[in-house]
């Protein structure tokens, strides 16, 4: 019995040990306040239903890193705003999983300019893999999800709302609907390529980029709270000065991701 004895407290030793010493080597970003369930819903930790050509673009856009950053969970009510082909939709509805809901906004100044601007969403809404994405059809400076959300997110897009042709409104009208749109405590999160510090808003529209300054300002403004940044996707090699649909750029710009929280 005393042997037996012996021979477990030495077995527990050892897993205690190797547990220890596996936590001590993983990864920074494995460490990083992620949640299991958060842990669990990155993309690549299950079976996914993404595209291949989504998931091929994953090195470049670190959306698991992002989840973790946005703190997306099981659950989650979140907002894709401008959500484009809708790379992040896809990531957001298997993050949230059944019980949680994205609401993809297109805004409807954007069918003006082109009528098929929604047709993909509308096609990712009909696949029963991501059941859970509602299509939004409603002005860039007044959308308003039919509950409170956790998330309202917005990725390469917050400097086309200062860019007039696109004529998506003011860009304090966003930000005051983001603020409305969120339950109390929830976050907004702006990515967007960068421009160099102090550039003019007017380069927005030639270069597709906006000063990050500029951005935490026009938050702020509206009531939120500046609650932490990504560096994630920044480049410092970027020099700023290319649009970014340069070859020599594109898919490698300088971004920044801020998050914002409604107190």
């Amino acid at each position: 019995m005393k042997t037996r004895f012996t021979l477990a407290m030495a077995l527990a030793g050892t897993l205690l040990m190797q547990a220890a010493a596996a936590q001590a080597t993983r990864p920074p970003d494995a460490v990083s306040g992620a949640s299991p369930e958060q842990e669990a819903a990155a993309p690549g930790a299950a079976a996914s239903a993404r595209p291949e050509a989504d998931r091929q673009r994953d090195a470049l856009r670190k959306p698991a890193e992002m989840l973790r950053f946005a703190g997306i969970r099981p659950g989650d009510k979140v907002v894709d705003f401008m959500p484009g082909s809708g790379y992040f939709t896809r990531v957001f509805s298997e993050a949230v999983g059944p019980d949680g809901v994205v609401y993809a906004v297109v805004p409807e100044e954007m069918l003006k300019r082109r009528a098929t601007a929604a047709d993909a969403i509308k096609a990712i809404a009909a696949e029963p893999a991501f059941g859970n994405v509602k299509l939004l059809v409603q002005p860039a400076g007044g959308f308003a999800p039919p509950e409170p959300v956790d998330v309202v997110w917005t990725s390469q897009n917050y400097h086309d709302v200062h860019t007039p042709g696109f004529g998506l409104g003011n860009v304090d009208d966003l930000n005051r609907a983001a603020f409305k749109a969120l339950k109390p405590g929830g976050v907004y999160i702006v990515l967007d390529h960068a421009a160099a510090p102090g550039a003019a808003i007017d380069d927005s529209a030639k270069l597709h980029r906006i000063d990050p300054a500029i951005v935490k300002q026009e938050v702020t403004a509206a009531g939120f709270r500046f609650d932490g940044e990504s560096d994630v996707l920044r480049n410092p090699a970027d020099s700023h000065a290319a649009g970014v649909f340069d070859p020599s750029v594109r898919g490698k710009t300088d971004q920044f991701a801020y998050r914002f929280r409604k107190p």
